[in-house]
């Protein structure tokens, strides 16, 4: 069993950047395909990012440009870039993993998730 913890989010100005990261225990994520989602009051959790165990990636047209998903297996990471932060952006930002090795965009690819980290971006 993997666990998962985000770290990173925070208050930031529209135009502003902040990196996220998610931090796995239990195990190596090495081999796993990794993602972000987000989900804001009222809404769906929608898709954000995600990356192979070999670095390739998947995003939402939404971020596609200004954020950036990258992984570090020494470190047993990933992270999440996000820079010209809109208010829309405003959302608690989950990581998850799969028991597979390749990036997908369904939430239900995902067998693990974190507890999320908030997001807010003023205008």
């Amino acid at each position: 069993q993997v666990q998962l913890t985000e770290s990173g989010g925070g208050l930031v100005q529209a135009g502003g950047s902040l990196r996220l990261s998610c931090a796995a225990s239990g195990r190596t994520i090495s081999e796993s395909g990794m993602g972000w989602f987000r989900q804001a009051p009222g809404k769906e959790r929608e898709f954000v990012a995600s990356i192979s165990w070999n670095g390739e990636t998947l995003d939402a047209q939404s971020v596609r440009g200004r954020f950036t998903i990258s992984r570090d297996n020494d470190k047993n990471t990933v992270y999440l870039q996000m820079n010209s932060l809109k208010p829309e952006d405003t959302a608690t930002y989950y990581c998850a993993a799969r028991d597979a090795p390749w990036a997908a965009s369904g939430g239900g690819d995902y067998h693990h998730w974190g507890q999320g980290t908030q997001v807010t971006v003023s205008s």
